[in-house]
């Protein structure tokens, strides 16, 4: 791909998330949006006529279309949609979860290594600013807490709150303790749907540091937060609202301080990096690998909640 050429983009699925990923390629100068495939004719025509782009009939007419593209459905679909993409050409962008089990893990990454082409998985959280200060302050974790809780949407349900919402702190943690996995607990309730709406997971890694998250979809209000305690230090961050404070010893006195954090919004970070990686050949700060090491490990989890029941 040329330097000055414009990567041509495309989206599948622009519900209440594709949305946002259709609007933002089409403001953004690294590419052009080409077009998308969405089975619900109103929204199909709203995109269209709001971005002046182009539907698709079908996911081999999207491919043939486009250079990078956005898979947005529900993640039951991702493989059947991923496959025949990456068959045809293109680039992926996933949103996370990757998909719903290994073996369909397997096929998609399969699909990749033949086609020679990216996928990025879409744990927005990495692309957040507030990742980006934690990646360079936490340098001996020893223990974790991240709470993320959220109101009840019918959306997302097809899976667990696990492979819903807990994979983001999963990945996150991953990224951050770069240590292997010596031992999981979890427990979970189903509240409003037929999985598990509320999930507790502790995890304790070989190195020591041990994570405790807490996750809910039939919150009253919405929470992102991450705390990190280290020798001397602790780290108290919130993902939502790009805000943190700082906790050290000095002397006999603790000494708190508010973290600069730079703000911007992380789905515009993402799909910034993902132009990037794709227009350099370049490697995803979330591959393919990261995102099948934090499906496995809430599939781990999502075991073990049922195995109790």
């Amino acid at each position: 791909m040329s330097v000055d050429s414009k990567i041509r983009c495309g989206v599948v699925g622009t519900g209440s998330l594709g949305q946002h990923h259709a609007r933002i390629y089409a403001a953004l100068d690294a590419c052009e949006l080409v077009g998308i495939v969405e089975s619900d004719d109103a929204r199909a025509v709203e995109m269209c006529e709001k971005h002046s782009c182009k539907r698709f009939e079908s996911l081999e007419a999207l491919a043939e279309a486009c250079d990078a593209v956005s898979v947005v459905v529900p993640t039951d679909h991702h493989r059947n949609v991923a496959v025949p993409l990456l068959e045809g050409g293109c680039h992926l962008l996933i949103e996370k979860p990757l998909c719903t089990s290994l073996e369909e893990a397997e096929d998609i990454l399969s699909a990749a290594k033949k086609a020679g082409r990216i996928i990025q998985v879409g744990h927005i959280e990495h692309y957040n600013p507030v990742m980006g200060y934690l990646e360079n302050a936490v340098t001996k974790p020893q223990f974790i807490t991240a709470d993320r809780l959220a109101p009840f949407n019918p959306r997302g349900t097809e899976v667990g709150v696990v492979l819903d919402l807990m994979i983001h702190d999963l990945g996150v943690i991953l990224a951050l303790v770069r240590s292997p996995i010596k031992q999981v607990d979890a427990v979970g309730v189903n509240v409003l749907s037929g999985s598990e709406d509320i999930a507790n997971a502790r995890i304790t890694f070989e190195n020591g540091c041990v994570a405790n998250i807490n996750t809910s979809r039939v919150s009253m209000k919405k929470v992102r937060e991450i705390r990190v305690f280290q020798p001397a230090n602790y780290l108290s961050l919130d993902f939502m609202n790009q805000t943190g404070h700082f906790l050290r010893k000095e002397g006999p006195e603790l000494v708190r301080e508010e973290i600069p954090i730079e703000k911007d919004e992380p789905l515009k970070l993402e799909l910034a990096s993902f132009l990037e990686v794709v227009k350099d050949a370049g490697q995803p700060k979330v591959g393919a690998e990261l995102g099948k090491s934090a499906l496995e490990l809430a599939i781990q989890i999502t075991e073990l909640i049922h195995a109790e029941k």
